[in-house]
Order: structure tokens, then C-alpha cells, then sequence
């Protein structure tokens, strides 16, 4: 056999047999002669090609073969000696059973000289189909990839939808054109991890936390929204998108990301609206007071419209002056954003001149907006005592906006932007009045209440007078209106003298706390006073009940549930009683907590010796009945109502457990500070009104005259 040396063009002569190809591995085929007639094929020639006869002329022998140009290379390199290659050449292989396929080879010839055979062209084939095929599949995959990306970006050419492409660790490689065009930023900017300069510097940490997630955990699919700055500077809502794309095996691993890019700035806007205006109308509505309702408002406000928001409530329509005079306002609400730090004026009232910003709104009715420098907040928009706290905290945007309840300017809400917050732009300014309107009915009726109370309390005030004076005995008394309840209830306390020179102590208590049970209240202490005076005053405490009970069933059957408790000290002129001995009393009780007596060294015990039902609900002129008792000297005697014992989930005995001991250790402090100390202990979530009044018999007699 000869080999063929490159570049030579000569040819050897071997003494080896063609045999020797039989175990090779590729196929093998010998032809010779210029009519190149088959000499020889070994195993591996015949297992892909089938047998076929020597001594045929390949023409012949492979007329078969589709691809039968390539025969006119054995002329070539017969003739002139050079080897020629091909490589990953397409054959169409038909076998001996009918089935034909496509198959792939790279084959090598080069002219030979075999002994006993003569010149001649040595094949040598080897199969690269599955090479081929694999390449093939990878150039599809890239080149569908390529027109879906392409047919992608040619149906979102025209809207604001951004489609790009990462590598597996979430880098970006490759970009639609919206991206540069919305952004304003060429793609090389925006390659890799660029993309996130972007984003809102307030969304950027989220976002770039929840991508690095998902690049780790391989969601199926990764959702966020975020605000993405605009070739203007303007930011806008946008939902990211994005898809792992495996390597075809399920679970296998991420080959890259595509994600989409959608602006939804108008669903946000319309979504957080919706939202907005039911969350002012639910907490306005559930607020009990003033207060509380505008605080509710203000904590809507803040953070989805502003970064501070304060509230400032105007005096009563009759109270309010005409004319450009200054305004007298009161803060009644104030919230800044989590992160700004503490130091907002309390509340209180405050003076506002004429040309401020927040008498402008109340005289004009409309609303007031002002863009400034951040540190240069000006004067005439910063409400009373913000100044130094709007400028330490980069205020540069604000808005007063007037309140308008029934048709009157009960309110101005002013609101800032600080920082790198946008400025309150129309959209929300609109959104922001939006928010007080939707409260205007629940805003309405706390208005209304509190109306009432300030009447009620007006009354109430006028009718809790201080104890009379008393040559011999130390009187106090304490009303405390309950923190969580409305500002007026109707409990009461009074104390008197009657007509003989005794006292009279009474202690009361009508449900409800608003403007009704302060005039009930009031009607049930002056016919009190008059049914005990009456006849001289010598009426007994269970009596003077019993007439209360008829009266105000007659005049008054809606009156609701009273209850109460009366004492009469003493039985005649004080000289007459002047010798440093206990002092008598007299009491009845109807429904109300038992009077409790404390001796000068602490000792307590309650009086319940003429506990009968509350008013109104006995048949009039059903007898009550009335118990005696004595007030030994250094003692005290101590009227309540339930407020003072009663804390919620506790059964009422503990609170009189409570009160007991508590009254005990402080038998020996004055009478005023007695009271005041147990006022002070009353839980401060209670949710009733406290009235308290002490009677105490000093225990040194009086010197003589």
C-alpha cells in the first residue's frame, strides 16, 4: 500500500494487505484504477453502506447514493494525486429492508498504491451525524430565539412594553430598543446590573434584593413593581416581569432570564385611589371624637400622598370672626412619614396672620400650593412652629388645603414633600381633596358631637359647683371625664346644706355621655335639691329617693338608667353637735356603689345596710327604705361612682377590693389629696366618667369658745 505524503505528490509502496483496515473503526474503501472499480470496504464500510459487489465501478456500485457528485472526486485525486477532505457531508443512506436516511460523514481521499492491486483512491469515512444534528438544533434555538425576539419587539415597537434578555446569574445581555428610547440611556449603559440606576433610589434596594432572590431560588415567574425614571427626569409605575428559561429538562439549569417591562402608571394611580378613599372613610368613620378623626385622616395622607400632614381644626362657625383679620386655630393632628424624626409642635392653638398661606385657604376657599429650595421653606406657608423642622428634613413642596364640612370651613390640612420626594403634583393634590370629601359625612357627625359636647360640658360644668364651706368638717370633690369615652357623661356630685343645718352628700350617675345625659344630669340634681329641702329638710335620705323616683317618672320617663346614693350628716344645728364626738348619717342607695367609710387608722368597711333598685324601674312611690351609721372623728366617708372601681374584663368586687386598700393606706393624708391620689390610680384606659367627693370629721374637737 502507498501513503500519500502532503505536499509531495508521491507515492509509496506498502507491502501491507488491505486486510489490515478490517478491524478499523471507520469505514474504509479502496478503488482502482481510473475507472475506479470497488476493490475493497471493511466491517465498518459495509454495516453503514451495506455490502456491495467488488470489481464494479463505484458509478455503478453506488447509483444508489443521492449525493452522487461526490464520485467526481475520485477523479480528481486519481489524476492529480492531491488528498481532498470533506467535511460533515450530508449522504442519504437506502437500506436493503426500504427505509432511507439522511445521514452525515467526513471523508477523506487520497490516491494509493496497493500491492497487487495498482494505483487506485483510498476512502476513509467517519459519521459525525450526531455532531452535526446537535450543531444544527443549537443555530435553530438561537436563530428562533433571535426571531421571536425580533417578532416580540416588532409588536411592542410602539408601546411602552421593555423586553431584555439575561445570562443566568441575571445580568442583562441583550435589550429591546424601548428600553434606550423610554430611558433616554444607551444599551451599554444599561448592560449588566446598570439597568437598577433606573429605578426610584426608594425602590431601588427591594427590587435589587427580590432579583438577586430569584436568581437564586428559580421562581417560575418573578413579579415587581417599582418606579422607573423616564428620559425626562419623570418617574413612572412600571411591572417587571420575567421567566427562567431551562435547557429543555425539567428541573434543569436556568440557560437565561426574559423579562417584559410594562408601564402600568394610571392602573397604580387608579388602584391606590380606590384604596385611598376607602381607607379615609373607614377610619373616620370608626373615630369617637374630633381628634382621633382628623388623625385618621392625616395617617391616610401620609406616606401615599405626602411626608408630613398636620391638621388644624377652626373654632366654631359663631366663634369665627369675618373679615382678613388674623385666625385662631388649633392643631389637632399631626403625622410625619416613618423615618423623619420627632419634633412636631403638640397640639395646640396658634395665632395665623392674614397673609398666611393657611387664612388665605380658610378666606378664600380654595386651596394653596408652593414649590421652594429644600432649606428655604418660606414663612408664609409653614404652619406655626414647623419652620425648623420642615428645613431640617429637606421640605420643598407643599399644599393647604381647606376642609368644608356642612358648607363651612371647619379645617386645613397642610401637607409637604420632602427629600427626594416628588412634589405634590395635581393628580395627587386632586387625589388629596378626594380624601377629605370622602370623609365628609363621618367628619360631619364628629363635628356635630362635639358640639354637643362642648354644650353638655358647659352644663355639666356649671352644675359640678365646689362643696360648701363647713365650720367642721373638711369637704373635697374630683370630676374626671373618661379618656376613651366621649368628653361628658352624667355623672355628678353634690353636697348642701338643709334647712336644720345638717349636709347633705349625693353622689350620681345617668348613662350615656353626650349632650342628653348631661341635661338629665342637671334636671335630676335640682329636683334633688328641692324634694331634700322641702319640708324643712327633715325628710329622710330613702324618702327623698322614693319622690325622686315618682317625679322623674312622671316628668321625665325617658330619662334611662339613674342611679344614686344620699347621706344626710348630722341632725341639727352644728353647735349643737360641737363636742368632738362621731357625727350620725343617714343614707339610702339606689343601684349605685356603696358608700365606704374609713376610719382614722384605716380601717374601711362599705355602708350597705338601704341598697335598693336604681330609678325608674319601681312602681312610683314604692318605699325605700334608709339605714343609720355614725362618722367617728378623724374619719372619712367617700361617695363614688363606678368609674373609679370598674376596669374592663374585671368583675366589679375586685375593683372594690381595690379601693378598699387603697383608701386605707391613705387614711391618714388630707382630704384633698386623698381624692386626688385616688383618681390618680384609676386605670387610664377607663371607659366612664369619675366622680368623687370625701367627707371627713377632723378628730380634734373643737376648741372652746
Amino acid at each position: 500500500m502507498s501513503l500519500f505524503r502532503p505536499g509531495s505528490g508521491a507515492v509509496e509502496a506498502s507491502g501491507l494487505p488491505l486486510e489490515v483496515f478490517d478491524p478499523a473503526p471507520a469505514c474504509v474503501m479502496v478503488t482502482r484504477g481510473r475507472q475506479h472499480l470497488l476493490t475493497y470496504l471493511n466491517a465498518a464500510y459495509r454495516e453503514v453502506f451495506g455490502d456491495r459487489p467488488l470489481g464494479v465501478p463505484v458509478r455503478q456500485v453506488f447509483a444508489d447514493l443521492a449525493e452522487s457528485h461526490w464520485l467526481e472526486l475520485f477523479d480528481e485525486v486519481f489524476r492529480d494525486g492531491r488528498p481532498v477532505r470533506i467535511s460533515a457531508a450530508p449522504v442519504t443512506v437506502r437500506y436493503a429492508h426500504g427505509d432511507v436516511e439522511r445521514r452525515f460523514f467526513s471523508f477523506s481521499l487520497s490516491r494509493v498504491e496497493a500491492s497487487g492491486h495498482g494505483t487506485g483512491v483510498l476512502v476513509v469515512a467517519t459519521e459525525v451525524t450526531g455532531e452535526v444534528l446537535a450543531e444544527q438544533r443549537a443555530r435553530s434555538l438561537a436563530e428562533e430565539r433571535r426571531r421571536t425576539l425580533q417578532r416580540y419587539e416588532s409588536l411592542i415597537s410602539t408601546s411602552t412594553e421593555k423586553v431584555w434578555v439575561a445570562d443566568p446569574a441575571g445580568l442583562l445581555v441583550e435589550g429591546s430598543q424601548g428600553w434606550e428610547r423610554v430611558t433616554g440611556l444607551a444599551w451599554e449603559e444599561l448592560r449588566g446590573s446598570g439597568w437598577l440606576s433606573t429605578v426610584h433610589p426608594a425602590d431601588r434596594g427591594a427590587l435589587a434584593e427580590a432579583w438577586d432572590r430569584a436568581v437564586r431560588d428559580v421562581p417560575d415567574r418573578f413579579e415587581h413593581v417599582y418606579r422607573l425614571r423616564h428620559a425626562d427626569g419623570v418617574y413612572r409605575h412600571c411591572l417587571l416581569r420575567a421567566v427562567p428559561l431551562r435547557d429543555g429538562r425539567d428541573g434543569g439549569p436556568v440557560q437565561e432570564w426574559v423579562g417584559a417591562c410594562a408601564d402600568i402608571e394610571q392602573r397604580w394611580r387608579s388602584e391606590r385611589r380606590s384604596a385611598l378613599l376607602s381607607r379615609a372613610a373607614h377610619r373616620v368613620t370608626e373615630a369617637g371624637n374630633v381628634p382621633d378623626a382628623f388623625a385618621s385622616l392625616s395617617r391616610t395622607i401620609v406616606p401615599a400622598l405626602a411626608d408630613e400632614c398636620g391638621i388644624y381644626l377652626l373654632p366654631d362657625p359663631a366663634e369665627q370672626r369675618p373679615g382678613a383679620g388674623p385666625l385662631l386655630v388649633e392643631r389637632v393632628a399631626s403625622t410625619a412619614r416613618e423615618g423623619l424624626p420627632d419634633g412636631l409642635p403638640p397640639r395646640r392653638k396658634e395665632r395665623v396672620e392674614a397673609g398666611h398661606a393657611l387664612a388665605r385657604a380658610v378666606r378664600e376657599r380654595r386651596p394653596v400650593h408652593r414649590s421652594f429650595p429644600i432649606g428655604a421653606v418660606p414663612e408664609d406657608i409653614a404652619p406655626p412652629g414647623t419652620l425648623p423642622w420642615l428645613n431640617r428634613n429637606g421640605a420643598h413642596d407643599g399644599v393647604v388645603l381647606p376642609v368644608l364640612v356642612d358648607g363651612t370651613v371647619a379645617a386645613v390640612v397642610v401637607a409637604f414633600a420632602c427629600q427626594d420626594r416628588e412634589p405634590i403634583g395635581p393628580e395627587d393634590r386632586s387625589l388629596m381633596r378626594e380624601v377629605v370629601e370622602q370623609a365628609h359625612d363621618a367628619l360631619s357627625q364628629v363635628l356635630t358631637l362635639q358640639r354637643s359636647q362642648r354644650v353638655a360640658w358647659a352644663l355639666q360644668s356649671s352644675l359640678l359647683t365646689d362643696p360648701p364651706g363647713h365650720p367642721r368638717l373638711r369637704i373635697a370633690a374630683r370630676y374626671l371625664p373618661s379618656p376613651s369615652a366621649a368628653e361628658v357623661g352624667g355623672d355628678w356630685y353634690d353636697a348642701f346644706l338643709l334647712p336644720d343645718g345638717s349636709l347633705l352628700l349625693v353622689i350620681g350617675d345617668v348613662a350615656g355621655h353626650d349632650l342628653r345625659a348631661a341635661v338629665t344630669m342637671g334636671k335630676m340634681r335640682n329636683m334633688l335639691r328641692a324634694l331634700a329641702a322641702d319640708h324643712g329638710g327633715r325628710r329622710s335620705p330613702g324618702d327623698v329617693v322614693r319622690r325622686l323616683d315618682a317625679v322623674t317618672q312622671v316628668l321625665d320617663p325617658a330619662a334611662g338608667t339613674v342611679t344614686c346614693a344620699v347621706v344626710r350628716v348630722g341632725g341639727g344645728p352644728v353647735q349643737e353637735r360641737d363636742t368632738g364626738g362621731p357625727w350620725p348619717l343617714a343614707y339610702a342607695v339606689a343601684g349605685h356603689p356603696p358608700p365606704l367609710l374609713v376610719a382614722r387608722g384605716g380601717g374601711t368597711r362599705f355602708l350597705t345596710g338601704a341598697q335598693g333598685t336604681l330609678l325608674g324601674v319601681l312602681p312610683p312611690d314604692t318605699p325605700r327604705g334608709s339605714a343609720g351609721d355614725v362618722l367617728p372623728p378623724g374619719g372619712t366617708l367617700l361617695l363614688y361612682t363606678d368609674g373609679l372601681i370598674e376596669r374592663p374584663g374585671e368583675p366589679i368586687d375586685r375593683g372594690l377590693l381595690r379601693l378598699e386598700r387603697r383608701a386605707s393606706e391613705l387614711a391618714g393624708e388630707p382630704v384633698e389629696t386623698l381624692c386626688d391620689r385616688l383618681v390618680e390610680a384609676t386605670a387610664p384606659d377607663g371607659r366612664d366618667d369619675i366622680a368623687l367627693i370625701a367627707l371627713r370629721l377632723p378628730a380634734d374637737p373643737p376648741a372652746a369658745s
